[in-house]
């Protein structure tokens, strides 16, 4: 069973390479592998969840080779977790794509690039969930840099190609330390894997290991869009197509997040940078939430209101408790499907209104009923409206802060409930502009909302700067392509689900905690692989 490990990584790179052989021809067939690639995939997650959750960690070692020589897959309750809800987003976002791509068939645009590209990003996903020692999770991160490298800038407009320049930077940047940390770790301990280095970085002289715990955390808090390592975001995620600015959202900070779990549970757990981790959290939410009340473009605003939420995992992070990271593991997984949805729905806005300027749009609730209601429940959950998955996550980290009583932690628990009205505030503010408003500016109850003039008209100068700074769009059309709209209605259906299974999904976020917490499980399934230091 443990061979179907290899297999998530190494099936969307041969259906890659299968696909640029194939180039432009064929595009039904291209669509096929993609669609049964993902589904596949997803399959192979769900089983290694299940073996996960009754067996313990799954490992595997790749070539047969024996760690710490050879590569070691290792797929506990959190990797399989993160793997399973990846695979769903990335089927359902491959859909609506295919969905816009056979709309938009008539346009010319270089769509043989798009499909192996974005299975190559799955495969890094995946080898970075999977991977059993730093290096390898240095190969993943860096497979699905390279091939959002090329997604980010698809069609070369630019506006996408300065964005993408910004983001290439900053990625580059970030592995740049990533690699320096593995060398210093490497340097010390001699070696890379995770279950050797959890029982040796405890001998190490504690200026060596914060060393090598700063510079992690620095290149996953890069990844992750912590702030003040966060300002590359909002200007690089809304340029994108609809498609890739989804995925991105909803699965590459939590990568980042996901090596700061790995590295502050497995490999540091004293906790000495929790106050650092605390103050990233707190300004995180609160200059997040802030910069997205203040927008007039709604995929800018997702953008923000993205950042401020890393901060409620982060808080988890710092935390370091059971109820923590449980609350955080649960976030996480809300987080991903919720921010993949709304910039889905999105998308439909962008295509039913002819852009995403609030300036622009109005009456979206008339024309469009079935997107506004696709924008409103994800945009409450993500608001933390009780019942929903939304309020479950930040219920529990709220009450994880209040049971840690500490000054910096009271203050979080306050700014989490603050960031969440204002988060509400703000997608209010999204849907009286673009949905309840009539169209042409004006108001239904005669009063102007927030950005337009007295009488609901919008002020010549913003009209200007939002066509300054706005990519260019296509003009509005009248019917949406079903697989679009039927990928869309997926993700907030999978997303209202979190909510009706919520009871066995926390307890399952708390047994994935309860690991990580407890690592000897992790440590002792592994070990009989790894050999004594060489």
């Amino acid at each position: 069973m443990n061979q179907l490990m290899p297999l998530a990584v190494l099936l969307p790179l041969l259906a890659a390479g299968v696909k640029i052989t194939l180039g432009p021809r064929r595009p039904g067939v291209q669509r096929v592998i993609s669609v049964t690639v993902l589904a596949a995939v997803l399959a192979i997650a769900v089983v290694l969840l299940v073996r996960a959750d009754r067996d313990g960690p799954q490992v595997a070692q790749l070539g047969g080779w024996p760690a710490p020589v050879g590569i070691t897959l290792v797929a506990d309750r959190l990797s399989a977790l993160m793997l399973t809800v990846s695979a769903a987003v990335t089927l359902c976002v491959m859909i609506y794509a295919i969905g816009q791509d056979m709309a938009d068939r008539e346009r010319p645009g270089p769509l043989s690039v798009f499909h192996p590209t974005y299975l190559l990003l799955l495969a890094g996903v995946a080898d970075s969930f999977l991977a059993g020692d730093l290096f390898n999770l240095f190969v993943g991160f860096e497979i699905m840099l390279m091939a959002s490298y090329v997604l980010i800038t698809l069609g070369g407009t630019a506006t996408r190609v300065r964005a993408g320049t910004t983001y290439i930077v900053v990625a580059l940047l970030s592995s740049m330390l990533f690699l320096i940390a593995i060398g210093v770790l490497y340097g010390a301990t001699g070696t890379v894997n995770l279950a050797q280095l959890s029982e040796r970085i405890a001998v190490l002289p504690s200026g060596v290991a914060l060393t090598a715990e700063v510079m992690l955390l620095t290149a996953f808090g890069i990844k992750a869009a912590v702030f003040p390592l966060s300002m590359w975001l909002p200007d690089s995620y809304p340029t994108a197509p609809a498609p890739v600015t989804a995925v991105f959202a909803g699965l590459l900070t939590k990568l980042g997040v996901y090596g700061m779990l790995r590295a502050e549970t497995l490999l540091f757990p004293d906790g000495r940078l929790r106050t650092l981790l605390l103050v990233a959290a707190l300004l995180s939410m609160l200059v997040g939430v802030l910069g997205a009340m203040v927008q007039t473009d709604i995929k800018r605003l997702l953008s923000f209101t993205l950042v401020s939420h890393i901060g409620y995992l982060v808080f988890g992070v710092a935390l370091g408790t059971l109820d923590a990271i449980t609350a955080a593991v649960f976030y996480v997984l809300h987080h991903i499907t919720i921010q993949t949805a709304l910039f889905l729905v999105t998308g439909l806005v962008e295509r039913r209104g002819g852009g995403t300027s609030l300036h622009r749009l109005g009456g979206l609730a008339r024309t469009a009923p079935l997107v506004g209601v696709l924008f409103f429940v994800p945009a409450m959950n993500l608001g933390g409206i009780p019942p929903m998955s939304g309020f479950l996550g930040k219920l529990g980290l709220l009450r994880a802060g209040l049971a840690d009583g500490g000054p910096l932690a009271l203050v979080l628990v306050g700014a989490g409930v603050v960031t969440s009205l204002l988060t509400l505030y703000a997608l209010v503010k999204v849907w009286n502009q673009a949905f309840w408003r009539s169209p042409g500016g004006v108001a239904p109850a005669g009063a102007g909302p927030a950005g337009t003039g007295p009488d609901g008209a919008v002020p010549e100068d913003a009209a200007s700067e939002d066509a300054e700074g706005e990519e260019e769009t296509a003009p509005p059309t009248a019917r949406l392509p079903a697989a679009m709209v039927g990928a869309t209605i997926a993700m907030v259906a999978l997303s209202l689900a979190y909510t009706v299974v919520g009871g066995p999904l926390v307890a399952l976020s708390g047994r994935a905690a309860a690991e990580l917490l407890q690592p000897q499980g992790y440590v002792q399934a592994v070990r009989p692989m790894t050999p004594g230091r060489s």
